[in-house]
């Protein structure tokens, strides 16, 4: 049965929007949310046992700068949660929104009610460039400046959601947003824009999950509220998930000259009067050995790991 996926995305068009192929490496002028497209994608043949993450069948309900009537009916009244997810670097356009699939197929499959969820996908213009070995840094750090432009975008699109996540709320359902790898490089240009355009406090998230974050490591030091110090202001409590395993942050250090989020987790995360256990946690990855690792997978251990996979289903059932 194909997955639905309803998303947002800052990539310049190249033609008619129902078509896969239309949807560019190039993104839209920071200035111009209202050129942000928004649609619903049907993706089919996902294969969680092979690890094989589908296809896009068909595109509809596109328009600009806004979801489609339809959509926001939809996700306002969803009969389940919420999952909003960012993709990281090397991921195209259909790479993001398969994976948004798959993820809400693993997540579903832990047979915990609440982690069965209608999910939204943000796709920022990544060039969809495969790793290889020697790492492609040019092609990173397209992705890197790619990522940080998008926090207009991405604050506009939390923005519509904001009324959407408030009537599925009001309706007892609970909304989750997974930020990725360098999704989470997006999402903190995305929080400081909300801030810095004078947009106050917001229950938009119950949760959110910081998965094998390529951002800095000090991200929560930026007080009062740069990069992802003002989160806990938009979410009721954020969870980090990193690994000292992670090959691809240790590569990204390397070329950033910093430590990553997704590593070790946050700078000085043992303080409790700075990361107070009710809004704060992290979780520690680097010893699980349920799944194949190899250099990718080091970096996807947030859906491969049967255990951590599991530890976000019962995040989102309110048992963790």
């Amino acid at each position: 049965m194909p997955v639905t996926v309803h998303f947002a995305t800052n990539r310049v068009l190249d033609g008619p929007p129902d078509q896969l192929g239309s949807y560019s490496e190039s993104a839209v002028a920071p200035s111009i949310p209202n050129e942000v497209t928004y649609g619903t994608a049907f993706v089919n043949d996902a294969n969680l046992d092979a690890d094989t993450i589908g296809a896009i069948t068909f595109i509809q309900n596109t328009g600009k700068g806004q979801f489609d009537q339809s959509v926001i009916d939809d996700l306002s009244d969803p009969g389940r949660n919420l999952l909003v997810f960012i993709h990281g670097f090397d991921n195209s356009f259909e790479n993001a929104i398969t994976r948004a699939a798959f993820n809400q197929q693993w997540f579903m499959k832990s047979g915990l009610p609440a982690a069965e969820t209608s999910v939204v996908a943000f796709s920022w213009p990544s060039t969809g460039k495969l790793i290889t070995l020697p790492f492609p840094s040019a092609a990173y750090r397209r992705d890197q400046t790619k990522a940080g432009q998008s926090g207009l975008h991405i604050m506009n699109f939390f923005a519509n959601l904001e009324p959407i996540i408030s009537s599925a709320r009001a309706k007892g359902h609970r909304v989750f947003l997974l930020a990725h790898s360098m999704g989470n490089w997006a999402l903190q240009a995305a929080v400081e824009s909300w801030f810095a355009h004078g947009n106050g406090d917001a229950d938009l998230f119950d949760e959110v999950f910081l998965a094998a974050a390529d951002e800095i490591h000090s991200s929560f030091d930026f007080l009062p509220m740069g990069r992802l110090s003002a989160l806990d202001r938009l979410s009721r409590r954020v969870s980090t998930y990193a690994s000292d395993k992670d090959v691809i942050l240790d590569i990204s250090m390397k070329i950033n000259f910093a430590k990553r989020l997704g590593q070790d987790g946050a700078h000085d995360r043992s303080n409790q009067e700075r990361f107070p256990p009710d809004k704060y946690r992290t979780v520690m990855c680097g010893g699980f050995r349920d799944y194949n690792i190899d250099i990718a997978s080091s970096h996807q251990y947030y859906r491969r790991s049967p255990s951590v996979r599991m530890d976000i289903a019962n995040t989102m059932a309110g048992n963790v």
